[in-house]
Parts: C-alpha cells; structure tokens; sequence
C-alpha cells in the first residue's frame, strides 16, 4: 500500500509543531493532523505565560542568581519523588532535560530568535528542606512575547515547510483510530469535522462531515492532556489528594480532552502515572471567558493572607506561590474546594501577575513602554479589569465590610469576623519584628533580598489593617485544572512503550501525551517553567529520532 507522508504528526500545539519542523528539516514529508480549526495552530502554548526553566544562564547571573546543574538536579529529585518501578524512563528523561536546560537549550532558543524578560522569577519555591520540593533560586524566565513569542519560532518553520510541501497541514480532523501493518504503527484513521470560523480556544462544533484513513512510516502523537475533560481529571484523581472536586474551573480549552490517549493505549501503547496531575489553587473565573468554564490563575507574590474557607490560615509551608500540590492535598481535607487571599491594595499591585498571554498585553505584544508602564501606582490593567468584574473579587474600605462580602460569596457564611481579625492582627504584630517567628514574614524578608522581587514582586512590608495600604480586598481561589504529569511510557528516543518494555515501532509521543517526557518526566510535582520546556524538548527528540528512522 502506498504511503501518504513519511510521518503523521497528530496534535498542532507546541509539541506537535517542533517535531514536525525537526523532520521538515530532514526532508522528511510529514501531515499534521488537529481537530481544531486553523485559529488554534499552537495549541495551549499560545495561552501561556511563557515561563521557561534554565539553569546559570546569563540572565540569572545578571540577577546575581548563582545557580548550577548539581542544584538544579537536587532540585528536580527532591520535587519529583520519583518512587515507582515506571519511574525509570521518566528519571532518565529528567536527567536529560537538566542537561538540556544547563546546556543549549538557550543557545538553541536563540538561534529560533526566543529573548527572555530580563528579571528572573522565581515561581514553586516549595519552601520546606534543601532536599525537599521547589525551586533553590529563581529560575523561571519569562519569554519576550510570552506564550505566543515561544510558538511563533515553530510554526513559522512548519508553514515555511508547507510552503515547500514538505508539510501537509490538515486541520477539522479528528483521529479516532490507530493501527498497526506488520507490527509496525502506519495506519491513522478518523473523521473529518464540518469546517469552523471560531476564534482560538473556543469550543467548536463536532459535527462529522467524512472520514479519512492516511499511512506513514512513523506516526507521532502529540494531542496533550486531559485538562478540558473534567470527568477524566476526577476518574483519574488520586487518593492521596482527597475526594475529587465538585467543582473546578478549566485552565486550558474544552478541546483538551485526553480522547486520543485512550486510542494510542488502544493500539498497544503503555499509559503510566496517570494518577499524577497538576492543578492550580489559585485560580479565579475569567470574567471574559474564551472557553467554558474559563479560568485564570494568579501567580502570587508572597505577601497575600491564605485562608481556607473558614477564615484560618493555612499551615506553613503553604504560602502564596510556594508548594502548589500541597497545597491542594490540604485544601481537599478540609471539607471545602475553595480558599482565600486576604490582601491590601498596596499587594496587588506589585504582586498579582495573572497567568496566560492575554494578560498580560505588555509582555505578549513585546511593548518596552507598556512594561515599564507596570512601574507605575496602580495595578496592572488586566488584574484592575479582574478586580472590578470578577466574581471572585471582593473590595472593601473596612473588616466588617469585607467580611459580609466574603459571606455573601459562599452558599453559607462560614468567616467569624472576629476569629478573622485575630489572625490579621496577629500577623500585622509580626510585621514591624525584624526576628520575627512568624515564617510567612520571615519568607517576605527573604523574597525582597533577591532584587528581581523586590523591584517588581514584593511588596513593601506592611499591616494589612493600615488605612494607608488599602483598601482591603478578598479574593475567592477555586481549583483549576491544568497538566496531566503521566502519559503514555517513551523511551529517550520519544519511542513509545509496550507494556512488557519494547517499544511499539513507529509510534512515537511527546509532550503532555507523553507526560512530558518518558510518561512523566516530573514524577509527583513539577518545578514551574518545565511544561513548555518538555514540549520543546520531546518535540526535538521525537523529530529527530522519527527523521532517522524513516531515511
């Protein structure tokens, strides 16, 4: 039977776009399938922040950051956990991508034409032993163009390469079968959708309007996660982390919905560590939604109050922008799925960053005059936007007052003021205690010794209760889904896995499909700015292995 292309590339997001240029580079003819319409080439990563993990580089060393692969790699064991059987190709894929991030994954952004932010953050600080969870020193360097500025590079090559017919882009086409001539995984079929005119990330129509059957040497899959289908999140949910939510909010569109997994491990594919995920706990309801059940995450700066739903703090280490799964793990043993930040308006606007390339119109369109702009009183346009329409926000000029909005957000009114303004109060003493034992403030000291947070992401140490500082504000957290941290088992050549070990010839997986790398690469937690680097990183390797095995 005769061949359609040399490699079928299943998934136009990030992952999917760099494979495809890696083989149109090595002349390989490649079709790249995505049931989205054309709007959405570039998939999640468009709507990212665009936080990149690399280690020593010259960015860093500017912020007077000294960092190193040995502290990178202790860094990564102590935050993975890595404890299981199915833990070897996804430890070997981590000590692989260290290398990468401490080698030339910067040189090799560059030369795609990648520039950073030159302030460094420092997001999943973990906060607990040297050994334990998190980031040692800043290492989350944000992309000039943020989201869209990292997919640009790669679809630019890949519709170069269509221009050249290397590459046969057929989006509406939706993959619902893979199978197998001799052994060899060749064969992709499905349905062709009715064509749609929506905008990125909305929800488009299903309606079936053909089918197709196309054959190559190789077939990669790159379809993501499962974070846009919410029965599968909880079906997959662990024990350790509670009862699964009710209710969550969706970080990524409806269109992330794990289907083409399920395929692949039909077709003889090992999927591994699907009871590892990574979901948000700050997240808040879009109050301009792109997709359903839109949600937003603030990356907070470490000054905000945290309280479960009854108004008590949450236990050390859990503070803003600190240990994100444990952070859930708690919150699901309290009987309630939402949290709060209590705060002034002197901290939001130094500390609220919102997660996403729409929100952040300076960094994305690359406006110097816009981000200088930040410099300025008052928040930031979009978190002001949020502020003002959003139904988690609550602004109040007194306690009493912010209380009843709180309640008034809930089905019952479970703050105490008074308990509430103990905790304030008593946190608010500890401000102007240089030795002070509460390890919330002595963690504020410690972020404004590093000068990136104290120029742009901490705030001025100050009482919560000080008129000055205010007004006082609330802002309701609900939990919002984002990555699948397993997926289907790759060896170090993106091959994917049978379940006695072999590898399933001529499949091959990256991405969030091959839980980044290996069906896991950040065994239990991640260390933020990994994600987007997973997939540049098995898009890479799966690319280039595919184009040799396919000469």
């Amino acid at each position: 039977m005769a061949l359609d292309a040399d490699v079928i590339v299943i998934g136009a997001g990030l992952a999917g776009l760099v494979a495809t240029a890696e083989l149109a580079d090595a002349g390989r003819k490649v079709i790249l399938l995505d049931q989205e319409p054309r709007a959405s080439f570039g998939g999640q990563a468009h709507w990212s922040f665009g936080g990149l993990f690399l280690v020593d580089s010259p960015e860093q060393r500017r912020m007077r950051i000294r960092d190193s692969h040995q502290l990178a790699w202790q860094d990564w064991l102590g935050t993975a956990g890595f404890d299981r059987t199915e833990d070897h190709w996804p430890r070997r894929w981590a000590e692989a991508y260290v290398d990468f991030a401490a080698g030339e994954k910067r040189n090799w952004l560059r030369a795609q034409g990648i520039r950073f932010f030159p302030v460094v953050g420092w997001a999943e600080r973990g906060g607990l032993l040297a050994s334990g969870p998190g980031n040692s020193v800043p290492r989350f360097h944000i992309t000039w163009g943020t989201g869209p500025g990292v997919v640009e590079p790669f679809a630019r090559r890949v519709s170069a390469a269509a221009a050249r017919r290397l590459v046969d882009l057929r989006f509406r086409h939706r993959v619902t079968g893979l199978s197998a001539t001799a052994g060899v995984a060749d064969t992709v079929s499905g349905e062709v959708l009715v064509p749609s005119n929506v905008a990125r990330g909305e929800a488009s129509s299903r309606e079936v309007a053909g089918s197709f059957e196309l054959r190559a040497q190789a077939v990669i899959v790159a379809s993501g996660g499962i974070g846009g289908n919410h029965d599968l999140v909880r079906k997959a949910w662990p024990a350790r982390l509670g009862s699964p939510p009710e209710r969550m909010v969706s970080g990524v569109p409806a269109h992330v919905d794990g289907l083409m997994l399920e395929i692949a491990g039909a077709a003889g594919g090992r999927l591994i560590n699907g009871d590892r995920m990574w979901h948000y706990t700050e997240g808040i309801e879009n109050w301009n939604p792109i997709w359903p059940g839109h949600g937003i995450r603030i990356l907070p700066g470490p000054s905000s109050l945290w309280l479960d739903a009854r108004g008590k703090r949450l236990p050390v280490p859990l503070f803003p922008g600190f240990d994100t799964l444990g952070t859930l793990e708690h919150i699901m043993t309290t009987g309630h799925e939402h949290t709060w930040f209590v705060l002034t308006q002197k901290i939001i606007e130094k500390e609220f960053a919102l997660s996403g390339s729409e929100q952040n119109p300076d960094l994305t369109g690359k406006s110097v005059r816009d981000v200088l702009g930040r410099a300025r009183s008052g928040a930031p346009g979009p978190v002001e936007a949020f502020k003002r329409h959003g139904v988690d926000f609550v602004v109040a000029r007194t306690l009493p007052e912010l209380v009843r909005g709180m309640n008034a957000k809930t089905p019952q009114p479970l703050i105490d003021e008074a308990e509430l303004r103990r905790e304030i109060e008593a946190r608010d003493r500890e401000m102007a205690n240089p030795f002070s034992k509460d390890l919330q403030v002595t963690a504020i000291h410690g972020a404004r010794r590093y000068l990136g947070d104290r120029l742009i992401r901490t705030a001025t140490p100050h009482r919560l209760l000080d008129p000055k500082a205010g007004p006082l504000i609330a802002v309701r957290l609900n939990i919002l889904t984002r990555k699948s941290l397993g997926g289907l088992e790759t060896d170090l050549c993106a091959r994917v896995l049978r379940a006695d070990g072999s590898p399933l010839d001529g499949m091959y997986a990256v991405g969030e499909a091959a839980g980044f790398g290996g069906g896991g690469v950040h065994g239990y937690r991640s260390l933020e700015g990994t994600f987007l680097g997973g997939c540049l990183f098995s898009g890479r390797i799966a690319g280039r292995a595919a184009a040799r095995a396919t000469a």
